[in-house]
């Protein structure tokens, strides 16, 4: 995971998948449309905000995205994404 720093839980549950160690639930068609709804419903909402930066740190940010290929409001929206 290059852009993700895992957390203990996250680490155990990654090494279980990668041993096989993961079992099916018994309706798991059922779960998985049902946590589907759910992210879609989550992912879609999408919320302005205005913050205040100082110049520097804002070109720094615009810098930062452009190397990245990406543009700087994803990159912000990213940071607090993964901040949280």
């Amino acid at each position: 995971m290059k852009y993700f720093k895992l957390t203990k839980e996250e680490k155990k549950i990654l090494k279980d998948f990668v041993d096989g160690n993961l079992k099916t639930i018994a309706n798991f068609a059922e779960q998985k449309k049902k946590y589907q709804g759910f992210s879609k419903a989550t992912l879609n909402k999408t919320r302005n905000i205005n913050i205040r930066t100082s110049e520097r740190d804002f070109q720094k940010v615009k810098a930062r995205a452009a190397q990245l290929g990406i543009p700087y409001q994803t990159l912000i929206s990213s940071l607090i994404h993964r901040s949280i």
